[in-house]
């Protein structure tokens, strides 16, 4: 990335990066660019254990950096996180997906940590 003298990166290199992920599937609205249906299961290598420990490794360290982010957020973030995760839990009349209703799950009790190290962390 091109910097400038005080280190600041300067605009043009700033828009690379999201312009690339335009182009990656997931800049949408609604999801993907192209639909991602039609991809037979037999054109997805399996991940090996190592890949697996890696990304079980790296959704930790998300959900601490989340957990320490929304520690020091007002009190309008964590309800805009609740919102959402009421937003993926199961409709009534519909087949609630155990995923799903954890993802929610799990999204609250991020909160709740959050707000239990404000309360305890000195500032």
């Amino acid at each position: 990335m091109t910097t400038t003298s005080n280190d600041t990166p300067e605009p043009s290199g700033q828009n690379r990066p999201l312009s690339a992920w335009d182009y990656e599937g997931g800049a949408g609205r609604c999801g993907p660019n192209e639909s991602t249906a039609g991809l037979a299961a037999a054109d997805i290598p399996e991940l090996s254990n190592t890949e697996l420990v890696q990304l079980r490794v790296r959704v930790i360290a998300l959900e601490n950096l989340v957990t320490a982010l929304l520690s020091g957020a007002p009190e309008r973030q964590h309800e805009l996180v609740r919102a959402m995760a009421a937003q993926i839990s199961p409709r009534p009349g519909m087949t609630p997906h155990p995923l799903t209703t954890q993802a929610a799950s799990h999204m609250n009790e991020l909160v709740d940590r959050a707000i239990h190290y404000r309360d305890v962390l000195p500032e």
